[in-house]
């Protein structure tokens, strides 16, 4: 069935923060300049913010140029940051650190950032941006001559045999002079963007983590809007990168979320279990006795920062926010940061589109995003995420160091591996043994997926692909002790067996799946492909 085509200047892919600021600014800059753009963002969840998920604390540093007057359009900043605290945890109890400069919030707000998106979106729609949720992007179209000339929409109705159902419609075709991928965090269309054109060429691999949330109401009386904890330690070894975070947010919830990083060696770690047991500790399990847990995600966060960002253009595109990778890890934020690599794109690509110019590279926009705070931002805190491969007090020594005395100037840069290459065999590691959960404070895989608002349509393509399915066994059971079966977040992946225990095989339950990207980052032989499911599918997270 032959597809329909839709024509703009400009498609974005992802309603995301770094997307919808590049969709807004280039409607601006077209009023500004009596021209019209046309504009389209396509999002693969079934509304803007359903798969948004961050802590968050925002700095608003990035809102602040992009619009100005966001508190009089009642933007969702509903708690300024009150009180920093830092703490590093031992098994039975917890001593305060100085809270590094990168960590002061004075002056950010805590929020959801699922909900500033769909603000968002409603200022880019205002300005006459077509968004498009429930679509994901499938396909990056190609001309003749290798440019990039937009991407094409999944097929829907497609049955698990690859087949067409009675639901059957075919994908559309958005075609554009110019194409912003915004897809986040290890974006599919990404993935080989930056194979074909060779982005990743002359800079370090990226370096990931993943982070889980849950969203709590708790006791008035435990509730102190604007508080922010950081910790570190218990219940992770030194030689584990990770943390945790509580943010009291308002209508006396509290945000709570631990952030791994990948390159951990253990195959027995579970990052969900070790989640749930961090809350258990005695100096945390206290806010939330009382409270009732009413949301639950994960998402894989790029940490590599400056010297793990890519070549950012190509012939008809450029990479924007998280897929690209801006976060700035010391800060432990990187929504200010996505917001302005959106909008300097914009600026350039308007410029491209002004001058009649289309499917070229738009060298400017890198270019421009050297001079801009963004990069100095990512180059003074370059040091800080690798110095952590020497273990948490080295780490903390090393960093002071960087801070205080080089102030993020020293004359070398330090260098990342990829985070799978890391990962050691299971019997050279201790096992883990992992608490069951209470129900009350700490919670199964299950439950929490339910509580992610998951869903896919059941009878589709698997959208969790294997290279070659003899790996899962012969390979990863075999040598690490199945890690698909801790890493993931969602509980994707179970080794089964017949009833004489027998005959081992992976079963992937792709139904669970929270678009986290965990197994495509994390899997020892890289044999896991994430690819797009059919649109509208995945979490639906409200308030995260």
């Amino acid at each position: 069935m032959e597809r329909e085509s839709m024509e703009y200047d400009v498609v974005i892919v992802g309603a995301g923060p770094s997307g919808l600021s590049a969709a807004i600014r280039l409607k601006q800059l077209a009023a500004e300049n009596d021209q019209e753009v046309t504009v389209c963002v396509i999002e693969k969840g079934s509304e803007v913010g359903a798969h948004i998920l961050s802590g968050a604390v925002i700095e608003p540093r990035a809102l602040n140029e992009l619009i100005p007057d966001w508190k009089e359009r009642s933007a969702p900043l509903n708690t300024p940051a009150t009180e920093d605290r830092f703490l590093f945890l031992t098994r039975e109890t917890s001593y305060k650190l100085l809270t590094p400069p990168q960590m002061d919030n004075h002056g950010n707000y805590i929020v959801s950032l699922g909900n500033l998106c769909r603000w968002l979106a409603t200022q880019a729609e205002e300005l006459g941006v077509e968004i498009y949720p429930g679509f994901a992007a499938a396909e990056v179209l190609y001309d003749d001559d290798g440019a990039v000339v937009g991407v094409a929409t999944g097929d829907m109705g497609v049955g698990r045999d690859g087949q067409p159902t009675d639901q059957f419609t075919p994908g559309m075709d958005l075609r554009a002079r110019y194409t912003l991928f915004a897809e986040g965090c290890r974006g599919s269309l990404t993935k080989t963007l930056l194979e074909r054109f060779k982005l990743r060429e002359g800079v370090d691999p990226q370096t990931y983590g993943i982070g889980m949330k849950e969203l709590w109401e708790i006791d008035p009386a435990r509730h102190q809007p604007g508080k922010i904890i950081h910790t570190v330690g218990w219940p992770l070894d030194a030689g584990t990168y990770g943390g945790s975070f509580l943010y009291h947010l308002e209508n006396n919830q509290v945000a709570v979320g631990f952030v791994i990083g990948l390159g951990y060696e253990n195959p027995h770690l579970s990052p969900f279990e070790e989640f749930q047991r961090f809350k258990t500790h005695p100096d945390i399990r206290p806010t939330f006795e009382g409270g009732r847990r009413i949301a639950y995600g994960a998402r894989a966060i790029s940490a590599g920062g400056f010297q793990s960002i890519p070549k950012l253009t190509f012939p008809g595109g450029a990479l924007i926010g998280d897929t690209a990778g801006f976060l700035n890890m010391p800060k432990i934020k990187g929504t200010h940061t996505a917001m302005k690599s959106g909008m300097v794109a914009a600026e350039a690509v308007f410029a491209a589109v002004a001058a009649g110019r289309g499917a070229d590279e738009v060298t400017d926009y890198p270019e421009k995003l050297r001079q801009s705070w963004l990069w100095e931002e990512l180059y003074l805190v370059r040091n800080v995420k690798p110095s952590f491969s020497w273990g948490l007090w080295a780490a903390i020594a090393y960093s002071a160091l960087d801070t205080y005395i080089f102030r993020g100037k020293a004359p070398w840069t330090f260098h990342h591996k990829p985070d799978h290459v890391k990962l050691k065999k299971a019997s050279e590691c201790p096992k883990i043994e992992y608490p069951k959960p209470d129900g009350v404070i700490s919670f199964d895989r299950l439950s929490s997926v339910f509580i992610s608002n998951t869903n896919h349509e059941e009878d589709q393509p698997c959208h969790l692909t294997l290279k070659d399915s003899t790996v899962p066994i012969q390979i990863n059971l075999a040598l690490y002790d199945a890690p698909e079966q801790r890493y993931c977040p969602a509980g994707v992946y179970e080794i089964v067996r017949d009833g004489d225990g027998n005959n081992p095989r992976l079963q992937i339950n792709a139904q669970n799946c929270v678009h986290c990207k965990t197994c495509d980052i994390k899997d020892p032989t890289q044999n896991i492909n994430w690819v797009t499911p059919q649109g509208g599918g995945g979490p639906n997270y409200p308030n995260m």
